[in-house]
């Protein structure tokens, strides 16, 4: 019992990791219908941005909460100027070509973020300082730690937040109509140019703060550490329903437990064959499984073939 209750909660802190990543997955698809996966270099970004931060100003006596703070607030700035430059210079003037141009183009985006990441950070791996109190605390027999908790407040207040953004704002309701039917939606006054660059900046901003996150509870970054994470973040948006927001949070849940769970107890069904060291062939073969079984994913509408 034990082993489950610390596994649910392992599930559910990188489920809330993955779940923020794939919302903006969720999102810039919902709109334009283009696969970024330059987003998981995004959110490597964020946490390499944070940690410079964090590792320039040690020294400057700030406590660990507010220096996590600053660093995490720069980290989301760079990342939204960042994915703002991406966006008008890499997508925008491919979005009337073929459908293979931008996915090709989102591809050479990745490589390229990578490169410069690395050419700019070193490719080391970097430990991350620890800015919270490391105290564990008991919960049924499992433990969980403050940085734990604080991914899983930050995590349901900024969903929550993104979903009254997205259904009470004159914003959310631009966004929703040029998702709808972009050219009706200049008609009535939206500008979709906008409106596609302001989602790209949200998507942004929630990719920094799980690279963030990602760093504090995981205690290292490097410039690769945004390709896997991102690539199973693509997969809870599938899995969710992509394109559908609730869909995205419901997937990305899903998938953290349901690799959480696998890693703890793989080594029991399969006899010690394998361990918990293979649990990223749980999000694969869910990926497998809802493309053949339902590719609309749990929370999307099927939608009918044009002719």
């Amino acid at each position: 019992m034990d082993t489950f209750i610390q596994q649910l909660i392992n599930g559910l802190v990188v489920g809330s990791m993955y779940a923020l990543v794939a919302l903006g997955y969720t999102m810039v698809y919902g709109i334009i219908n283009l696969i970024n996966f330059a987003h998981g270099e995004v959110l490597m970004v964020g946490a390499l941005v944070s940690w410079t931060v964090v590792t320039t100003l040690g020294n400057a006596g700030l406590p660990g909460w507010a220096l996590l703070l600053l660093s995490l607030v720069l980290a989301m700035l760079a990342c939204m100027a960042l994915n703002f430059v991406i966006e008008k210079l890499a997508y925008r003037p491919l979005r009337q070509a073929p459908r293979l141009a931008p996915l090709i183009t989102a591809m050479g985006m990745s490589l390229l973020l990578q490169t410069l990441a690395m050419i700019i950070w070193k490719p080391d791996y970097k430990p991350y300082p620890i800015l919270l109190p490391d105290e564990p605390y008991d919960v049924f027999g499992a433990t969980i730690n403050v940085a734990q908790i604080l991914i899983l407040a930050v995590t349901a207040v900024t969903l929550a937040g993104l979903m009254a953004l997205i259904h009470g704002t004159r914003l959310g309701r631009a966004m929703r109509a040029t998702a709808e039917n972009p050219r009706v939606a200049q008609l009535m006054g939206v500008q979709p140019d906008k409106v596609i660059s302001a989602t790209f900046v949200i998507g942004a901003a929630l990719a920094a703060l799980a690279g963030v996150m990602w760093a504090v509870n995981y205690g290292s970054v490097q410039h690769t550490m945004g390709f896997l994470p991102g690539l199973k973040a693509f997969t809870a948006a599938v899995f969710g329903g992509i394109g559908n927001l609730a869909g995205a949070m419901v997937g990305g849940l899903l998938l953290g437990l349901i690799e959480s769970m696998g890693a703890g107890y793989i080594g029991d069904l399969t006899g010690g064959v394998l361990g918990s060291n293979y649990q990223d062939i749980f999000a694969f073969a869910v990926l497998i499984l809802i493309l053949t079984l339902r590719p609309q994913g749990l929370l999307g509408e099927r939608v009918a073939d044009r002719a």
